[in-house]
């Protein structure tokens, strides 16, 4: 029974439709019950308030650790991975992420599977088995993990800014652990690990300090019934949340300059300061009004006034690392190579911007600019999938009081100039940490941080010397951004003059093909529109692909201060090289209100295109670095690169698009642009809250720019230019191989791609391939991964290369090389042919029955509903109605039509299979 029903009314967007509850189990767990009779998809997340920071001295990553095993076994459910094997035969997916002082577990599955899953969920809480044998796995795996994640720039850096704080903090530690701090130091100090997996368990893991979302098509009464019955048998010991008090960092981690080594190309420059966490201070929201001004890329801020001198290309603000005890400001700044050196004028600016906004006093009409933004954006926020929503409420329910568990800190109401002013005297020289990334330090450093292996080295930075940096600073600008003209004032809805299920072809002409999509399931006042610029000069060499990239960014980097009072406003601009075919490609979406003058910019940008040379040498700059740091990519990416670059048409290898990129000038992009727009065919998507005839003068116009006058800049494409894309047939019967070594010389895992290409786009063959996919990736995964233990990273995943369907085992491994995991895939298959053949007709038609709910799934938004029609256009295939004829295709499926398919196209041996096999070969093999 439930102790507690609140009666608080839980503040919710008004256009959602979803009941919510508050109940407290006896056992005084906390939960959130979400009725949504639309939904496909159940699911449920659980937050335990221990984490990372509760680790015992000695034993890192121990939290990590546990977050991995529950999921293993229970005492009512003891055979090891049946949790996630039910989860993924019922078309659903599960996860577990750990956190300094929480860990979130979640899952989704299909509605019919959710009980079941539900009860399954439960006892991973309740009697969970942690064997000696699974334990010694577990800790394989998270040391597998940490050595896929040893050359993350990312995690590197994080650590050292962890690294260089109170040793005495939970903040210092290393968190993620890995064999030496599981396995190897305990053991030396005769300390048994499962031993300690168990009692930290028992001492941390009790009920009141859990929260619990749970989401379903049911009732909420229904729900609370389910919930009442499955969880309230987690123990209650009483423990109080762990409490980490206090700052982790002393005056000695304080005004001090990094200068770390990264291992990827790029400059970045970090200024940290610890500040007092804005939790408690949530409907004031001194930190976003912080972010909104520091983190602006309009006219007269930093970041216009560093990109106007050609030193940086991109600054974020904003509160990072924070826990109900201490917080961290964090601005980061990709600086230019004329940026490094600049670093002390970069770092005199900001502190001059945080001198102008203490000077110009909190603005009440930025606060109720912002506001009004951020509540518009609460109140109109698309709906997601079920399992990002519940753990994403979940994480933070301890957080907030309960009427606030869905808005938390998303909705600024109060303000306030003295919090605001607090928070903005805290971002002063005597609290700073800066961080200087870049690889010119190689060799003049004298230290390394010891569980990544950064070099690094630090030197002390005083007030005096900020005040000398803001004084030399150059003499700009700096101003605060001007009201935002791209707020949407008309959110109404349309009323749509005909009901469209799928989209139609508004119009073709030798100029464009336009289709439609009139909203009708999301009811909300946004839009998205999609063009794809189909020039076919873009392709023709490597240069050419090279000069469409730097065209693309160019065009970006050209409207980044106006689409940045777009974005704020809640419409998002991408314009970028197309993958998919010659070309580029952008993508407008938002609120439909002032989409038409975002849009009719765009395209004016892209007509009267011209290069500047200034602009062009940094953005040349950025693409030379993206390329360059290919070569440290996971060595399963590197695999998937070879596989692609092997089966598509018109590819060009990375290396020589890098070659021809050192010696492209200014002036051959002033030559390349007109002839690249000379010959073009626009594909055009219009979806969500706009009229037909709308949509029709939105082409009508984006033509006229383009096609018509007297003197046009782009001319139709010949006949004979409409090409097809193209994939490498395999021979039946043949096995290809490629084998190359890793481009990162110090990385020391393997990867192994092992495809089967099967067949063009057919439904019945689809659905087939897709059956077969759902019984093998979740025992691929356990017998691969967590059994042989041959890598952290193990999927089964197809592949679709434009109509062009296949199968694709991938695998990255420290401990084995890729011709020994070849090997292994090859006994699994013969071994999953046994258990294919043994499966009863009662599981082949649950196995069926889950993928046509999976296939039934609704899209949540507008933006995956268009990604969905897009994909279709795009690749050719313009199977609009594919999901119903997928999912009928599925009712005629036989078992035995399966086994034939597998016989003929999967099994080892089989004589039609054509298979390539990529190796990239880490140092250790």
């Amino acid at each position: 029974m439930a102790i507690g029903k609140d009666d608080v009314e839980i503040l919710k967007p008004r256009t959602d439709k979803r009941e919510y509850r508050r109940i407290v189990l006896k056992n005084s767990l906390q939960v959130l019950l979400i009725s949504d009779p639309e939904t496909d998809k159940c699911a449920a997340a659980m937050d335990v308030g221990v984490g990372s920071f509760s680790d015992p001295d000695g034993l890192e990553g121990l939290a990590n650790l546990l977050g991995y095993m529950l999921h293993f076994a229970s005492e009512k459910y003891p055979l090891e991975d049946s949790y996630h094997k039910y989860i993924a035969e019922h078309g659903g997916s599960k996860g577990a992420s750990i956190y300094s002082e929480y860990t979130n577990f979640y899952f989704a599955v299909n509605t019919d599977g959710f009980e079941e899953a539900l009860d399954r969920f439960a006892q991973c809480f309740i009697k969970p088995l942690m064997s000696a044998d699974a334990t010694t796995r577990g800790i394989k795996a998270v040391d597998s993990a940490n050595k896929k994640n040893l050359l993350s720039d990312g995690r590197r850096m994080n650590q050292l800014q962890s690294h260089i704080s109170m040793e005495g903090h939970p903040y210092h530690k290393f968190r993620t652990g890995n064999w030496d701090t599981l396995e190897v130091r305990p053991k030396a100090k005769g300390v048994d690990t499962r031993q300690e997996l168990l009692k930290f368990y028992e001492e941390n893991y009790s009920a009141n300090l859990m929260h619990l979302v749970v989401y379903s098509k049911e009732s909420l009464d229904k729900i609370q019934s389910l919930v009442e019955d499955r969880f309230q048998e987690i123990r209650n010991s009483g423990r109080s949340f762990p409490s980490f008090p206090g700052q982790p960092c002393s005056s000695e981690h304080l005004q001090i300059l990094v200068r770390a080594v990264p291992i990827e190309e790029g400059n970045k420059l970090k200024i940290v300061w610890p500040i007092t966490p804005e939790i408690r201070y949530y409907k004031e929201g001194p930190c976003r009004y912080l972010d909104h001004l520091i983190g602006h890329g309009g006219e007269g801020s930093l970041l216009y006034i560093l990109r106007k001198l050609g030193w940086a290309t991109t600054l974020h603000a904003g509160e990072g690392n924070w826990t109900l005890e201490f917080s961290f400001f964090q601005v980061d700044i990709d600086l230019t190579n004329a940026g490094q050196d600049h670093m002390e004028d970069i770092v005199g600016l900001l502190f001059k911007y945080i001198l102008l906004l203490q000077q110009s006093g909190v603005c009440k009409w930025t606060f109720d600019e912002l506001s009004a933004i951020c509540e518009r954006g609460f109140h109109y926020m698309d709906k997601v999938r079920p399992m990002f929503y519940v753990r994403s409420i979940a994480s933070m329910m301890r957080m907030y009081p309960p009427k606030d568990w869905l808005v938390r800190s998303s909705m600024p109401s109060n303000f306030n100039q003295g919090i605001i002013r607090m928070f903005l005297n805290e971002l002063s020289p005597d609290k700073v940490r800066i961080f200087w990334e870049s690889k010119k330090f190689e060799g003049l450093t004298d230290m390394v941080e010891p569980w990544y292996g950064t070099a690094y080295s630090i030197e002390k930075v005083t007030t005096s010397m900020i005040q000398e940096w803001m004084s030399l600073a150059p003499k700009e600008n700096l101003h605060l951004p001007a009201p935002n003209i791209f707020i949407p004032t008309d959110l109404s809805l349309k009323n749509p003059e005909e009901k469209i299920k799928y989209p139609v072809l508004l119009r073709k002409s030798s100029y464009s093909r336009a289709w439609y999509k009139p909203d009708t399931m999301f009811s909300t006042p946004k839009a998205c529109v999609k063009i794809g610029f189909n020039c076919p000069y873009a392709r023709n060499s490597p240069e050419a692909q090279v000069l469409t990239s730097i065209f693309a960014e160019l065009v970006m980097d050209y409207l980044n201060e106006y689409a940045y009072y777009a974005r704020v406003a809640g419409l998002r601009l991408c314009l970028y090289k197309s993958d998919t075919y010659s070309g580029f490609e952008m993508t407008l979406d938002g609120y439909n209100h002032k989409l038409r003058m975002l849009l009719e910019t765009v395209v004016d940008k892209i007509a009267k295109f011209e290069v500047k040379p200034d602009r062009f040498s940094i953005i040349k700059e950025q693409v030379t670095q993206n390329y360059q740091n290919r070569k440290f990519q996971q060595p399963y990416e590197q695999a998937m690169y070879y596989c692609s670059l092997l089966l598509e048409d018109r590819s060009w290898p990375w290396m020589e698009e890098l070659e021809v990129l050192s010696n492209i000038k200014a002036e051959d992009l002033v030559r390349f642009a007109p002839m690249m727009l000379s010959r073009a065919f626009l594909e055009c998507y219009i979806a969500g809250n706009i009229e037909r005839a709308e949509a029709e003068s939105m082409i009508d116009h984006v033509e006229d720019i383009f096609f018509k006058g007297s003197n046009p800049i782009c001319q139709p494409l010949f006949p004979s230019q409409h090409l097809t894309n193209r994939v490498v047939k395999l021979v039946r019967g043949m096995n290809y191989f490629c084998s190359k070594e890793g481009l990162n010389p110090s990385d020391e895992n393997s990867a192994l791609l092992h495809y089967i290409q099967v067949h063009r786009d057919d439904f019945m063959l689809n659905v087939k391939l897709d059956l077969f996919d759902l019984i093998a990736w979740q025992p691929a995964f356990h017998q691969l991964g967590s059994v042989e233990q041959l890598g952290y990273f193990t999927i089964l995943v197809q592949r679709n290369d434009f109509g062009i369907r296949g199968l694709q085992f991938i695998i990255q491994s420290t401990v084995k090389g890729p011709g020994h995991i070849g090997l292994r895939v090859q006994a699994f298959l013969k071994m999953f042919e046994t258990e294919l053949y043994k499966r009863t007709h009662d599981e082949f038609m649950s196995s069926v029955n889950a993928l046509i709910g999976m296939k039934l799934e609704k899209h949540k938004n507008l933006q995956e509903e268009s990604r969905f029609y897009w994909r279709e256009i795009t690749h050719g295939t313009l199977k609009l109605d594919r999901i119903e004829a997928e999912v009928a295709a599925l009712r005629q499926l036989t078992q035995a039509e399966l086994i034939d398919f597998f016989n003929e196209y999967i099994k080892v041996g089989a004589p039609q299979k054509r298979t390539l096999s990529i190796h990239v070969v880490g140092k250790g093999h």
